[in-house]
């Protein structure tokens, strides 16, 4: 079986990692068997094997891979008969594309106004590094970043406006079907609704269709892990 290590809250089911679930869809999506294991930041020794200091990293069998691109790669050649996270050479071309795009606008974005309902969900060992990286990372204080969560929302939604237009003419950005593509993005929402209760989407968006749908993917898995961390599965 393969063990996923999943960056995990307080709670062990507050799993919210945006890159751990791409990778926890994309086993779902190929029928894979899989252990999560929940894994924190100070807990870096544990994946060491794997030459990663970041989760996500799998275990399969004396394999060890990090870096949630390179694993779904690794995923697809391991496993060819297994359903394609790609479809083609140059769906994984579109796939790369879409998760750089998510995570040098998107996730970017998303950052600041879930800062500190991030930092509320972390088990306490791990606070002190959290505070610690990313008041480095945005250059003062956590408690300064996003005084206003509420007035960041209209500015991150914007970074949303491509995929809106594709997914104004299909249900999924990689077409009829879900693939890795749409898992890269879902990984934020899942991101933001394991921590926050901020609404990411307006109600008259017409990704919250998309999202619903996302939800229900691979038998539910979004909505599933949701609901056993007590957060809505709503946009």
């Amino acid at each position: 079986m393969i063990i996923l290590y999943e960056l995990t809250g307080a709670e062990d089911a507050r799993r919210f990692s945006p890159y751990c679930w791409r990778i926890r869809m994309s086993l779902r999506h190929k029928g894979l068997a899989f252990e999560g294991v929940p894994w924190r930041f100070t807990e870096k020794a544990r994946i060491a094997p794997a030459g990663a200091r970041l989760v996500p990293v799998i275990r399969d069998g004396e394999r060890w891979v990090h870096d949630s691109m390179a694993i779904a790669e690794y995923l697809e050649e391991r496993y060819p008969d297994r359903p394609s996270l790609f479809g083609s050479a140059r769906g994984a071309a579109l796939a790369r594309f879409v998760a750089a795009w998510t995570d040098r606008t998107v996730q970017l974005g998303a950052s600041r106004p879930i800062l500190m309902d991030i930092f509320a969900c972390l088990h306490p060992d791990d606070r002190d590094y959290f505070r610690t990286t990313r008041e480095k990372r945005f250059g003062k204080r956590l408690e300064e970043v996003c005084p206003d969560p509420q007035a960041e929302l209209p500015s991150f939604r914007l970074l949303l406006e491509p995929a809106r237009r594709v997914l104004r003419k299909q249900p999924h950005l990689a077409g009829g079907t879900p693939n890795y593509a749409d898992y890269a993005l879902y990984g934020t929402f899942m991101w933001w609704r394991m921590t926050s209760r901020l609404p990411p989407l307006e109600r008259s968006d017409v990704m919250l269709d998309w999202l619903a749908r996302m939800d229900e993917a691979c038998e539910g898995e979004g909505r599933q892990a949701l609901a056993a961390a007590g957060m809505a599965p709503s946009g």
